[in-house]
């Protein structure tokens, strides 16, 4: 029988550090899936990903219970994520690339290539990594990892309504970055106003 993770929680905190390594296996592709959805990058998921599970390690004995433990490392995570961006954003450029500046062939994949496969998959991610990064954690965890309004509202320490209103937003947001027309907008503006009387 698997033991609960507030159990595991538990047992961790009473000393056993087991029980932190099996939280870990039990939450890790969960965890980095959503890491790397927000942040679009494997290495930055990787990197978050870590971060997360160090900062739940710190802040373990913070945990009450009140919400489910996947709930409280959904909020973890995302706020990694938030860190992670946030000192990028500080990192200054070692190098700007010139036109005059000459670069190295990149050596072709050392296997087959799939890019068919995978180029519809590889769009919506370009795309989500344009989506504003409030809406697109609401995007992540509702729509790709099926968390219910209630509980994205605990992680993200914001009302319902305030999902609802992100995951509207950033539907719309994604939309545009495919190059889709949201539901509802007219073909053209222009003709739009034509049909108004």
């Amino acid at each position: 029988m698997t033991e609960p993770d507030e159990v595991l929680v538990r047992r961790f905190l009473e000393g056993d550090r087991d029980a932190f390594g099996t939280l870990v296996e039990r939450h890790e592709r969960r965890v980095y899936n959503l890491a790397y959805r927000i942040l679009g990058r494997e290495e930055d998921a990787r990197d978050a990903t870590q971060d997360a599970f160090l900062a739940a390690l710190r802040k373990l004995s913070g945990f009450r219970g009140e919400a489910l433990f996947t709930t409280w490392m959904h909020r973890v995570t995302v706020n990694a994520c938030y860190d992670l961006l946030r000192k990028k954003s500080r990192q200054p450029m070692l190098h700007l690339v010139g036109e005059d500046d000459e670069l190295a062939p990149e050596p072709g994949p050392p296997a087959e290539d799939h890019g068919d496969e995978v180029a519809g998959t590889a769009d919506v991610e370009r795309a989500l990594a344009k989506v504003p990064l409030e809406f697109r954690a609401v995007l992540v965890l509702h729509d790709v990892q099926d968390v219910a309004y209630e509980e994205i509202a605990r992680i993200l320490d914001v009302p319902i309504g305030t999902v609802k209103s992100r995951l509207h937003r950033g539907r719309i947001a994604l939309a545009k970055a495919m190059g889709l027309r949201p539901a509802g907008e007219p073909d053209d503006p222009a003709r739009a106003s034509e049909r108004k009387p």
